[in-house]
C-alpha cells in the first residue's frame, strides 16, 4: 500500500521524533566524547533496523511512501516503542497491526532486556515460522553476517534445505534430523496460525522449490530421532573449529525462538569463541 503525501509526512515526522528520544545507551550503541545529539543518529537507527541510512532519510522526509510491514516492525523494535506506539506506526505506514492469528516478529521489552544482557554472547532470534527476527553482532561474527539476507533467505527452513552449506559442521544424518525437526515444527506453527497468508506463502514457496520439504510435510511419520546433543561445531574462517553449547529458548507467550551459543569458561573453545567474536566484530565494523 502506498501512502499519500500527508500520511508519509506524518510517518516520517513520528520516526524523527521517536528517534530523538531514544538514548544510544538504551539500545547498546557506543557513544563518543564529541557527540552532540542526545538521541540516535540516522545511521545508528538504520543499522539497528537493518535498512540503509539513505532509505531511512527518505522515510523521515516523506519521500519513501511504501514501507513494508517488515521494515515497520524492525523500526518499532529498534526504537523500543510500546505496543500502542507500534500499532500507531503500523497505522501511519498504511498497515494493519498484526493480530493474534498472525505469526508475530514482535520482541517485547522484557525479552529485549534479556537480549541486552547477552550483548557479548552470540544470539539469534527467530519467529514461529523460523524466519530471522534479529541476530546480534557476536552471532554475525561467529556465523557470518546476516544483514544482507532478504526474503526467503531469512528463513531457517529454506536455508537448511536450499542454501549453500553454512559454517556449522554436520554429518548427513545430523542435517537430516535438523531439517525434519524444523519442518515438523513449521507444521505445528501452520496449525496454530491458519489465517496467516504470509505463512501460507512461505510453505508454498518451500514446496515449489524443495521436493524434500514436500516429502517431509506430507509424511505422517514423526521426525527421525538422532543425536539430541546441544553441542554444535562451527568452522570459523579465522580461528578454526569451535565446539559450543547451543540452547534454544522458547518464549511461549510471544512464540519466539532464541538460540544462544556458549562455551564452558576456561576451555580452548571459550578462548576461540572470544577471539572469533573480537575478530568478526572488528571486521563488521570496518566493513
Amino acid at each position: 500500500m502506498e501512502l499519500d503525501h500527508t500520511e508519509s509526512w506524518e510517518f516520517g515526522r513520528t520516526l524523527r521524533r521517536w528517534r530523538d528520544r531514544v538514548t544510544p545507551e538504551a539500545v547498546g550503541v557506543p557513544t563518543g566524547r564529541r557527540r552532540r545529539a542526545s538521541g540516535l543518529r540516522r545511521e545508528e537507527l538504520a543499522g539497528l533496523a537493518g535498512i540503509s541510512a539513505d532509505y531511512l532519510t527518505r522515510l523521515e522526509q516523506g519521500r519513501a511512501t511504501a514501507p513494508s510491514a517488515q521494515v515497520v516492525e524492525a523500526l518499532a523494535r529498534s526504537l523500543r516503542v510500546s505496543d500502542a506506539e507500534r500499532d500507531l506506526l503500523y497505522q501511519l505506514a498504511g498497515h494493519a497491526a498484526p493480530g493474534l492469528d498472525v505469526v508475530s516478529s514482535r520482541v517485547p521489552p522484557s525479552v529485549q532486556r534479556l537480549l541486552d544482557r547477552l550483548s557479548n554472547t552470540p544470539v539469534v532470534v527467530y519467529d514461529a515460522s523460523w524466519t530471522l527476527v534479529l541476530a546480534n553482532a557476536p552471532y554475525d561474527a561467529l556465523m557470518g553476517e546476516t544483514s544482507g539476507w532478504r526474503g526467503l533467505e531469512r528463513n531457517a527452513v529454506w536455508r537448511n534445505l536450499l542454501a549453500p552449506p553454512n559454517r556449522v559442521v554436520q554429518t548427513a544424518g545430523e542435517h537430516a534430523v535438523l531439517v525434519a525437526g524444523l519442518v515438523a515444527d513449521l507444521r505445528l506453527t501452520a496449525s496454530r496460525y491458519p489465517a496467516d497468508r504470509g505463512l501460507r506463502r512461505l510453505i508454498s514457496a518451500l514446496a515449489d522449490a524443495s521436493p524434500r520439504f514436500t516429502e517431509l510435510w506430507e509424511s505422517d511419520a514423526p521426525p527421525p530421532t538422532g543425536d539430541k546433543s546441544r553441542h554444535k561445531t562451527i568452522e570459523h574462517p579465522s580461528v578454526g573449529r569451535i565446539t559450543l553449547d547451543c540452547d534454544v529458548l522458547h518464549v511461549a507467550i510471544d512464540d519466539l525462538r532464541i538460540m544462544v551459543y556458549t562455551a564452558e569458561p576456561g576451555t580452548e573453545d571459550a578462548e576461540r569463541l572470544a577471539l572469533a567474536v573480537v575478530l568478526g566484530t572488528q571486521s563488521l565494523t570496518a566493513g
